[in-house]
């Protein structure tokens, strides 16, 4: 029967599709009106065959995504207590912060380390006190986000200087599984586009690789942000697993587990009309899952302008579990494949990357142009042309610079400060600045209240 009724259409290539649409059109440009130009420097066309699939294959996930909640760790009964709470309201892993070193018997009081995944997310750089959190934890489900180059990008200045810095991680990963994290959220954060984004990636990841040697890379795991293109983010996680592999081979090392942490950015985020931001996250969750992440930890709606809150938490784990839940989602690694549209971006997006990286290595590596400011002057650049489009209402932020609700206050409301801190240090570089897109029109916005 299925042969009978696909029998029934003639085959028909991408030149018959293509010469029927101009023919709609009437005379107006097919160029002009139907393909879209990307700041990656891809070109989206109106339809897609099976001529534009690669079918590069991917190794995803063997099963379903992880649903995490953030704890800070300030006072361990609390970051007990809230643990103990989320897991109980159907998290499957904890994303633990901290400023300073802990009491981890406190903090795990009662939990069942093994049975889930923790995420450890440090700013400070403490090798006795890890290895023995990691004894202590004594399980292979527990990854420490540490990442001395992302600091470097990020604040400027080393923990200690360059060489304290690499022996207290070497330290670290000869007695700790899973210690690299790759901070590839930094750079979506700042302005970054894909492109850059996977480039830098897999240039910020090499590094380790020729200080530590290959046998590193069972250690390396790495944090993404996915922000609001839709198919573009699903096709960049998928894309950075392919480059990954590209890059294990040439060390001939054979790893496919690359494991992927992901949040939705911040960089879309806003103050007003904040409810929207319920819908982005949705969205970028999604994104999240249908490209293959192992775990996600959601951001709440109100997380910019308010401490950490129950209602908030609530809300942005429920998102997660009615994605996994209701929406079927649980093990939806798989469902982009035999997409031609996700294939065809994927692999462009792989080859645009790889280019980058290419360029970043012939140019003396990814620390050396960081050192020179390389990397922050592109990535700037970058910036400075979303931001002009927002602007520009090119990239639209519903609430914030399309359809605002003039009766919106917001200045009473602000629990933490919403905006880019400058800060007045002496730094080893120019650091690499995490700025939301809204944030000089909330400015204005509150001052005018």
């Amino acid at each position: 029967m299925s042969h009978f009724l696909f029998d029934e259409f003639p085959l028909v290539s991408a030149a018959a599709w293509k010469q029927k649409i101009q023919v709609e059109l009437k005379g107006a440009d097919y160029n002009e009106n139907l393909l879209w130009r990307t700041d990656e420097g891809i070109t989206v066309k109106p339809f897609y065959t099976k001529e534009d699939c690669k079918n590069i294959p991917i190794n995803l996930p063997k099963k379903g995504f992880n649903i995490c909640q953030n704890v800070f760790i300030d006072d361990e009964k609390t970051a007990n207590f809230l643990t103990k709470d989320a897991l109980k309201r159907g998290a499957t892993a904890i994303h633990f912060k901290a400023n300073k070193p802990f009491d981890f018997q406190k903090v795990f009081a009662n939990i069942n380390i093994k049975s889930i995944l923790i995420y450890f997310q440090f700013s400070f750089l403490e090798d006795t006190f890890q290895v023995e959190l990691s004894n202590f934890c004594n399980s292979e489900n527990v990854f420490f986000q540490t990442d001395i180059i992302g600091n470097l990008a990020e604040n400027g200045n080393w923990f200690f200087n360059m060489n304290e810095d690499h022996k207290r991680l070497k330290n670290i990963s000869n007695s700790c599984k899973n210690t690299i994290s790759i901070s590839l959220d930094l750079y979506q954060n700042a302005g970054a586009t894909i492109s850059q984004q996977l480039g830098y990636s897999l240039a910020h990841a090499n590094e380790y690789l020729l200080d530590f040697g290959k046998e590193i890379a069972n250690n390396i795991h790495f944090s993404f942000a996915v922000g609001g293109n839709y198919f573009f983010e699903i096709a960049k996680l998928r894309a950075f697993r392919i480059l990954w592999e590209t890059l294990l081979n040439e060390y001939g090392i054979e790893n496919s587990n690359v494991h992927i942490f992901t949040q939705p950015s911040l960089r879309n985020k806003t103050i007003y009309d904040y409810n929207v931001n319920i819908l982005r996250t949705t969205s970028e969750c999604m994104s999240a899952i249908l490209g293959g992440s192992n775990t996600i930890s959601n951001v709440s709606y109100d997380a910019i302008f308010h401490k950490s809150n129950e209602f908030g938490e609530r809300i942005s784990r429920n998102q997660l579990l009615i994605l996994q839940q209701e929406s079927y989602l649980q093990e939806a690694q798989n469902v982009a494949d035999g997409s031609y549209y996700i294939d065809a971006i994927t692999s462009q997006l792989a080859e645009k990357g790889l280019t980058i990286f290419k360029q970043i290595e012939k140019g003396g590596g990814f620390l050396d142009q960081l050192k020179s400011g390389v990397i922050q002057k592109k990535i700037k650049e970058s910036a400075q042309k979303e931001e002009t489009d927002f602007t520009n209402k090119k990239n639209v932020l519903v609430g914030t610079n399309l359809q605002q609700n003039k009766n919106d206050r917001m200045k009473n409301e602000l629990e933490i400060y919403p905006f880019t801190k400058h800060r007045n240090i002496k730094t080893l570089l120019t650091p690499i600045t995490r700025k939301r897109l809204s944030e000089t029109v909330e400015k204005e916005r509150i001052d005018n209240e």
